[in-house]
């Protein structure tokens, strides 16, 4: 009795583990070259302000050390 229970939690797991790999083989996918194009387009249409460098400098940093004649602070 114990042996075939063991045996139907086995094949319980198994059955589960099918279903999801069935689930997962109805995923949609694309190939790698379209997905490293459509990355590669979105990169170079939408701006990153987090590199400068490569967008330019279009507001002032807020976090950047003042530049000017007195560079104190109050405490």
């Amino acid at each position: 009795m114990v042996r075939q229970t063991v045996s139907e939690a086995k094949l319980r797991k198994i059955l589960e583990l099918n279903d999801k790999l069935k689930e997962q083989l109805e995923i949609p996918r694309i190939p790698v070259s379209e997905a490293s194009r459509s990355l590669i387009d979105h990169c170079q249409t939408n701006p990153d302000m987090m590199v400068p460098s490569v967008w330019g400098n279009r507001n002032p940093d807020p976090f950047a050390e003042p530049v000017g004649e007195c560079a104190c602070s109050v405490m």
